[in-house]
C-alpha cells in the first residue's frame, strides 16, 4: 500500500492556517458584541439621575484557562443595577441587561458561524 503523505501535509497546513485565522477573527467578534451590548444596555435603562446608565461598561477581552475561551464582561458597577434589572418585593424589575443581550445574541451566533464557515471555506 502506497500513502503519499503531501495530502497529510496539506491537510496540516490547512489546519495550522485555520487555527491561526480562527482566533483574532473570534476575538473581533466577541469585542463587537460586547461593545453592542453595552450600547444597548445604556439606550434601555431607565434614567432617572442618570447615574445607572454612566455606570454600564465593559472588561478588557482575556481569554480563560488554557482552552482560549474568551470572556468579557458587561453590566452595571452601580450596587443598585441588579435591583432594576430584576425588582424587589416593592417595585417591578426594568430589565436592560437581559434585554440588550437577548439582542445581541442572533447576531453573535451568525457572525460565529459565518467565521467557522469562511475559516473551513479556507477564508479568513
Amino acid at each position: 500500500m502506497d500513502i503519499d503523505a503531501s495530502d497529510f501535509n496539506k491537510l496540516a497546513t490547512s489546519f495550522t492556517q485555520a487555527a491561526a485565522n480562527i482566533g483574532p477573527g473570534a476575538q473581533a467578534v466577541v469585542r463587537k458584541t460586547t461593545l453592542d451590548v453595552e450600547r444597548d444596555a445604556k439606550s434601555f435603562v431607565p434614567v432617572d439621575t442618570g447615574n445607572l446608565k454612566s455606570s454600564i461598561g465593559h472588561s478588557d477581552l482575556r481569554t480563560v484557562g488554557q482552552s482560549g475561551v474568551l470572556e468579557a464582561e458587561v453590566g452595571p458597577t452601580a450596587e443598585y443595577g441588579v435591583y432594576v434589572e430584576f425588582g424587589t418585593s416593592r417595585k417591578g424589575p426594568a430589565a436592560f441587561m437581559g434585554p440588550a443581550l437577548d439582542r445581541q445574541t442572533p447576531v453573535f451566533t451568525q457572525a460565529m458561524e459565518q467565521l467557522a464557515e469562511r475559516t473551513a471555506n479556507g477564508g479568513t
